[in-house]
């Protein structure tokens, strides 16, 4: 980059931001309020942005170079600027989650003998982490670790519980962090008049951006201590049962039965300590940290709290969550919000509400139409018809008991604790294998029946261990890897193919996805 300056006169560096931000949070406002605060200052700015595809298939990267010289101490010359960011070639790189921050570090942009690193360390999961069949999430520690190693600087926080805290949007406490690194030649109050300017929520964004600024700063530290005569919050008051387990398992289990009494209810919540006692019953002789009782209740719990329409409902019409969306869009308490869910019900969710009869004659009677039937719906929940379908779904939870997707899952859910409590009785390695198992059902639909069908064929595979029982030691232990060969086959393979492989069985043959071709209606 070459500039030119008046003849004796020191050649500053020009100072290169680059930024990564997704959609809705604010990236392109906070790129506007650096060219604001540059331009306040007189200083030669340039401002370029590469948009990204979507939410967690790239992010917007904006990209400003300053020069840190009032343009009228130039003599009329002016600076040339680069159009993209070069690796190794930027002054202060801001990521609003951590794993773009990944992305920055894994491009080459952040140098150990320049770049300021700021970015958040809470997490947006991708579609491929989602989509993964066991847990697909990326370690996020790899970030931090080589941020640490990478950068000249980094200031590593979570911004986006920090905005939230301040009733604003991530941007904010990013431009707060940046000015407190010292690494954008402007003040704070230069920056703060840039908010200013903006006219746009300017009070939320000034605390969001006095929040990152302290953080960074240190500022925050004293106010953030607690006080001495800080009352402790209430303690939650621990369920009998619950009470009565050993210490290991306390805490998960009192967790499981939590979320399993909300998914339906009480009598609902006994069913599950009355499985987890059964395990641990049969495990407590061994002794030690009862590892096949913990992943059972782990996974026990989140195979009884399956999520169906119901489920959804529920949970998209509490008032935390409704809180929770308007922390993320910034909406202050006077302000009015419109929400629209995106849903797309389709066979599968309208059977498995039905008894097995009716849903066994309705799936055979409508299985050649069923792509039809899955239609997108936009459901505004903010509107009183809205919201009241939303809490009619949610109410049809006093049916589910009776429902075929109930009947199926409990089937298997028994079949499986049946399993595992006979592996316990010859040997605990088995049985633990079995117990991580429970991860491979989950979703609902094709998923779901996926798993079912992975998990029925480890169960086959292993009757005849159980059935009669084996005794001799090393045929157990092999065993016990097989089950974990064909449980991590399973999930490395949505199509069943590698999970074959491992128990020797034939491959599945192709699922059948038939091609629909919609004409385009012509324009009028």
């Amino acid at each position: 980059m070459n500039t030119t300056t008046p003849a004796g006169a020191a050649t500053p560096r020009i100072v290169t931001v680059l930024v990564a931000a997704m959609g809705g949070e604010g990236g392109g406002v906070l790129a506007d309020w650096l060219i604001s605060a540059a331009t306040a200052c007189g200083f030669p700015v340039q401002s370029t942005s590469v948009p990204g595809v979507a939410q967690r298939t790239g992010a917007t990267n904006y990209y400003i170079e300053i020069y840190p010289v009032p343009a009228g101490q130039l003599g009329g010359a002016r600076p040339v600027f680069s159009l993209t960011p070069n690796p190794g070639d930027v002054d202060i790189v801001a990521a609003s989650e951590l794993v773009e921050a990944g992305r920055m570090l894994q491009g080459g942009f952040v140098h150990p003998r320049r770049t300021t690193l700021a970015a958040s360390t809470h997490r947006e999961y991708a579609v491929v982490e989602k989509s993964a069949m066991g847990d697909g999430r990326y370690d996020g520690q790899r970030v931090i670790d080589a941020a640490t190693e990478l950068a000249q600087r980094s200031f590593l926080f979570d911004m986006r519980a920090l905005a939230w805290r301040n009733g604003t949007v991530i941007n904010t406490v990013m431009f707060g962090a940046m000015a407190g690194s010292g690494a954008i030649p402007f003040s704070r109050e230069t920056c703060e008049q840039a908010i200013r300017e903006s006219g746009k929520a300017v009070e939320a964004s000034l605390k969001g951006f006095a929040a990152g600024f302290d953080h960074v700063t240190g500022a925050a530290v004293a106010a953030a201590a607690p006080a001495d005569d800080a009352k402790a919050p209430a303690a939650t008051p621990v369920h009998p049962r619950i009470a009565a387990l050993p210490e290991p398992l306390r805490e998960l289990a009192g967790h499981g039965l939590q979320q399993v009494a909300d998914y339906q209810d009480a009598r609902y919540g006994e069913l599950y300590m009355q499985r987890v006692e059964s395990v641990l019953a049969l495990e407590q002789p061994f002794g030690g940290d009862l590892p096949v009782t913990r992943e059972t209740a782990r996974y026990l719990a989140l195979w009884m709290s399956y999520e169906d329409v119901i489920r959804v409902a529920d949970l998209k019409t509490r008032g935390e969550r409704l809180q929770r969306v308007r922390d993320e869009v910034g909406a202050r308490g006077n302000e009015p919000l419109r929400l629209t869910e995106y849903l797309k019900p389709g066979l599968d969710e309208v059977c498995s509400l039905l008894p097995p009869g009716a849903s066994a004659w309705l799936r055979k009677r409508l299985a050649h139409k069923a792509h039809k039937l899955n239609v997108g719906l936009h459901m505004r929940t903010d509107t009183v018809l809205g919201f009241a379908m939303l809490c009619g779904l949610r109410s049809l939870r006093v049916i589910r008991r009776g429902s075929a997707r109930y009947a199926a899952e409990q089937e298997m859910i028994k079949r499986w604790l049946d399993t595992v409590r006979r592996a316990l009785a010859m040997s605990p390695r088995l049985a633990y294998e079995l117990a991580l198992c429970g991860n491979l059902v989950k979703g609902y639909g094709e998923t779901s029946e996926r798993g079912h069908r992975n998990l029925g064929a480890v169960l086959d595979d292993m009757q005849a261990v159980l059935s009669p029982p084996v005794r001799d030691a090393a045929a157990l232990e092999q065993a016990a890897a097989r089950v974990r060969a064909a449980r991590e086959a399973a999930l490395a393979d949505p199509e069943g193919r590698t999970l074959a492989r491992a128990l020797g069985l034939p491959a599945p043959a192709p699922r059948v996805h038939p091609i629909h071709i919609v004409r385009r209606r012509p324009a009028r």
